[in-house]
């Protein structure tokens, strides 16, 4: 009975010693006291770590862009609409921030007016036609304005759960050797290396799953936005190509 308990009591050590080997902060232990071993994992760990810092970092840029934009996309036309006439409407927008898309597009679309007014005659196009290319051209700049890190968050999305797996696959690939350099296969000697490897493609996941998340909100507020740039653009052709605004 009590042989059994030792043995019990031994098997419950190896365990435990075998799980403390496969955290975190043993893994760290192991790539700082041989960096030359674990070259290849410092690469993958310091890839995933810049993704993740700049995977958020444009987040946070876009976060804030994002409350901007939705609370000039009412108040900026609505100072447009309700100025007296068009030299108070393009002198509210001329008032507002630089980084405002609104009132960028209103003010092209009133400088291609006043350009084909002075040119009369001497312009080929139509004042419709004039005012539609540069409403056409304004709104494709500010919509690809707001493309900014929404490719660097599709990339990490995309390349962060195989970069996890490359340390992993090398990770098992080293112990592998070990293993078999030593001759040993239990179950503490295994279980640890292995459940390190494993982290790497934890990290990577954790890196990717917001990303994803980030991209996929973005992606839906940016063509919401977009769409309300057309509407704002529509209204601004009717405008100065008629003199009014068509309702």
């Amino acid at each position: 009975m009590l042989q059994e308990i030792f043995i019990a009591a031994a098997a419950g050590g190896n365990a435990n010693n075998a799980l403390s080997q496969m955290g975190f902060e043993h893994l760290i232990h192991e790539m700082t006291s041989q960096p030359g071993d674990f070259a290849v994992s410092w690469v993958v760990l310091i890839t995933l770590v810049v993704m993740s810092a700049m995977s958020w970092y444009w987040t946070v840029i876009n976060t804030f862009r994002t409350a901007r934009l939705k609370s000039a996309s009412d108040r900026v036309p609505s100072l447009f609409w309700d100025a007296p006439n068009a030299q108070e409407a393009v002198r509210a927008m001329e008032e507002q921030a630089a980084s405002e898309p609104f009132s960028k597009i209103a003010l092209d679309a009133a400088q291609a007016a006043a350009h084909h007014q002075q040119a009369g005659a001497g312009e080929t196009l139509s004042r419709s036609e004039f005012v539609d290319r540069a409403l056409r051209q304004a709104v494709t700049r500010e919509s690809n304005k707001l493309q900014g890190g929404m490719i660097l968050l599709a990339t990490v999305g995309a390349t962060a759960p195989f970069v996890g797996l490359l340390g992993t696959v090398w990770g098992i690939y080293g112990a592998l050797i070990k293993i078999g350099a030593t001759g040993s296969a239990s179950i503490d000697a295994v279980a640890g290396p292995v459940g390190e490897a494993l982290i790497m493609t934890a990290i990577g996941l954790f890196v990717a799953i917001p990303a994803v998340f980030a991209f996929n909100f973005f992606s839906k507020i940016n063509s919401a936005t977009v769409s309300k740039f057309d509407t704002f653009a529509h209204d601004l052709h009717d405008f100065f190509a008629t003199g009014s605004r068509v309702r």
